[in-house]
């Protein structure tokens, strides 16, 4: 089995670009299963309807989120099974932060969780996976780790060393170097990166980024427009043993001309 994980896609110009070249990359990494964190998906952060509908007609299987999931108040979304928020979200919370796709000859359980050093107070995530992983049925497992401590993410991607199928983590918007194959099973990325725009500070149009920065006042942000970089990251799986067999990053950096 074959898979993409495009990172954080921000606003209109991050749909765009997901929608321009996601689609070549499928065919490209003869991917089977193409998930999208959407979280920053709609104009002005977090996600809506219309950012999701975007994502889905692009492509995407399933859409994962994080710490804006619930920004825009738009609870109805999550009704879309294939609509994750964080696993570790207390029950009574909107949606579920576990998908299992079905693909036939294989299944893929697809699991959300957030971390909790310098964000929410949610569950703790690693007590969290313990309770699902049990009942799950099949070993291709993935998760989307939204997560701002590096330690947090690496913390947890050599807990589940062995467990699971692939511990990519988001949040960042900073694709990092450091991909492996943790225990010859599970794929590692502290972080996969974002889709936005290029002359920008975490896909945030570079002079109110840097107002806020300087002057440490409230600032409206607003999204950095095309040209965009999309980060992403291609895994296979052995579907019948769920180890990941390869793993590799992705980066497009568009011109002005694409």
């Amino acid at each position: 089995m074959n898979l993409l994980f495009f990172g954080d896609v921000v606003g209109e110009s991050g749909c765009q670009c997901f929608a321009a070249h996601a689609p070549a990359l499928k065919r490209q990494y003869k991917a089977d299963v193409v998930i999208v964190n959407g979280e920053n998906s709609a104009k002005g952060n977090g996600i809506t309807p219309q950012s999701a509908h975007a994502l889905f007609r692009a492509g995407a299987d399933v859409i994962t989120t994080g710490n804006h999931c619930f920004r825009r108040r738009c609870h109805e979304l999550f009704d879309n099974p294939r609509i994750l928020r964080p696993a570790n979200y207390p029950n009574g919370a909107p949606g579920s932060g576990l998908f299992v796709l079905d693909g036939g000859r294989w299944s893929l359980a697809v699991i959300n969780l957030m971390g909790t050093a310098f964000l929410e107070p949610l569950d703790n995530p690693f007590t969290v996976i313990d309770a699902i992983l049990p009942t799950l049925s099949t070993p291709n497992i993935f998760i989307d780790f939204h997560a701002e401590a590096t330690a947090e993410k690496r913390a947890l991607g050599w807990y589940l060393a062995g467990k699971v199928s692939a511990v990519i983590g988001t949040h960042t918007h900073v694709q990092t170097a450091d991909e492996e194959i943790l225990d010859g099973h599970t794929g590692y990325l502290t972080d996969v990166g974002m889709v936005g725009g290029q002359r920008s500070v975490l896909g945030v149009s570079v002079e109110p980024a840097v107002a806020k920065q300087r002057f440490h006042m409230p600032i409206a942000f607003t999204e950095a427009s095309a040209p965009c970089v999309l980060q992403a990251v291609a895994l296979s799986m052995d579907e019948k043993s769920g180890k990941c067999t390869k793993i590799a990053r992705i980066i497009i950096k568009e011109t002005t001309n694409s």
